[in-house]
């Protein structure tokens, strides 16, 4: 069938290439010296293929080249290459869409394995063939000897390192032991909760009695190999608090749900106070971005590192009484208590005065309405004329109100200065007297505020 396909000129279907891949890796060579797939799979259809015949590979190789040289060396290998029976896809033109297909799918392939099975690997591919091949070997070398190890252990009865492994997150969860992400080697020491979930790395990871454990630190990890029946029941010291009785971070939301519960100690770090020796200089309002709840209660830190800090040590923490003494709130005061000159002198003094300026400037008087109000909607369309931090829109729009304003007041000293006591024949007046003037009697019914 695949004969079939390659005699063609025709790409070989995803599912015919994988039942090949399969039969073949049942080989006895396969089983014993491996296989390499080589430019698969490079798409994510292919990827779920695989995934679905539990064909994972131990290690993937990126070999990182620039387009560049990659139709360089092609090109070669078309001049260079043998002839075949069957027409090989190796054109410019297919080699371009290859390429692109590639750069387009590789971030999603190597983001699955990265996360699921943290076996990708990056190599500068720009260097000559036996520095490459050199660079392969060492990562194999180093993974067959993780997987020795592995193997070895555990046949002994010993906990074992899981690094390298391409266990999947579904995995480690549903074989987690006792302490969960926890450490236990930092529980059993000193009572420390450290969840080590925050990272997907099994860099400190390890196998015993058929679990899984997750360490904090290569120390942790030796400690846990050397002996690990000391951390695990039934001799460990300390077991796992139940759910109720973990610390728990609180995102702002979380918080205000809690609502009208009110933080311990008044608000007060509790970590501060406590490493402060529980002195009056100790106590520091907490920051309510770092807030969480223990014991039904809600804590309220400092800072991140204060919070990480109470979530290993609750029981350092958590029950503390303030002392009868507090220092004066300092909270900010807000700019509409201060007096009237200090308000503006704080918020809007600078625009007040340059509109202030304007209006003494201009006296402007519009039709049918009083000084005082006049003055007042000048002020206020100059002031949404200039405002810094109005949109573009806004201000365009007000200078616009203000000039219409301006001109219409100014009707008035128009009318005053052509206007005459005696009546003259509309061939007699100004050009534009009449239309002032219809304008001036029109303004009557008007509200500039809310035309």
């Amino acid at each position: 069938m695949l004969k079939w396909h390659l005699y063609k000129g025709m790409t070989v279907p995803d599912e015919l290439a994988i039942q090949a891949l399969e039969i073949s890796l049942m080989e006895n060579i396969c089983n014993t010296a491996g296989a390499v797939i080589d430019g698969y799979p490079v798409t994510y259809s292919q990827v779920s293929i695989l995934e679905a015949r539990s064909i994972i590979p131990m290690i993937i190789f990126e070999l990182d080249v620039p387009s560049k040289e990659i139709f360089k060396r092609l090109l070669l290998e078309k001049n260079k290459g043998p002839s075949l029976p069957y027409p090989l896809h190796n054109s410019a033109q297919i080699i371009a869409v290859r390429n692109s297909s590639y750069n387009k799918n590789v971030d999603e392939i190597k983001q699955y394995y990265e996360k699921q099975h943290q076996n990708w690997y990056v190599i500068d591919g720009f260097h000559s063939k036996w520095w490459v091949w050199n660079e392969v070997i060492k990562k194999i070398h180093m993974v067959n000897s993780y997987i020795q190890k592995y193997l070895e252990r555990i046949k002994a009865g010993k906990a074992a390192h899981i690094d390298k492994l391409c266990i999947t997150p579904e995995e480690l969860a549903s074989r987690l032991g006792e302490f969960g992400q926890f450490c236990p080697v930092s529980l059993a020491e000193s009572y420390e909760l450290i969840d080590c979930s925050e990272t997907e790395s099994l860099e400190f990871a390890a196998e015993f009695r058929g679990h899984y454990y997750k360490m904090s630190s290569q120390e942790k990890l030796n400690k846990f190999l050397e002996n690990p029946e000391l951390y695990v029941p039934p001799l460990a010291p300390h077991p796992l608090p139940s759910a109720n009785m973990m610390p728990k971070k609180l995102t702002l939301s979380e918080l205000k749900s809690r609502f009208p519960k009110c933080a311990e100690l008044q608000g007060y770090c509790p970590v501060t106070y406590q490493d402060g020796k529980q002195r009056y200089e100790a106590l520091v309002p907490g920051n309510i971005n770092y807030a969480l709840e223990y014991r039904d209660h809600i804590y309220i830190c400092e800072s991140r590192e204060k919070l990480e800090k109470f979530l290993r040590f609750p029981l350092k923490y958590w029950d503390q009484k303030l002392p009868h003494k507090l220092p004066p709130l300092k909270e900010p005061v807000p700019l509409t208590s201060l007096p009237l000159p200090g308000y503006l002198e704080q918020g809007m003094a600078t625009s007040l005065i340059k509109a202030m300026n304007a209006a003494g400037s201009i006296k402007p008087k519009f039709p049918f309405l009083s000084v005082r109000r006049s003055v007042l909607l000048f002020i206020a369309f100059h002031l949404k004329a200039f405002n810094p931090k109005g949109s573009e829109y806004s201000r365009k729009k007000y200078k616009r109100k203000m000039e219409l304003f301006l001109e219409r007041c100014e009707l008035i000293t128009y009318l005053s200065a052509k206007m005459t006591k005696k009546y003259k024949e509309p061939q007699f007046r100004a050009i534009d007297f009449d239309h002032k003037l219809q304008t001036f009697v029109s303004l009557r019914n008007i509200d500039p505020a809310n035309e």
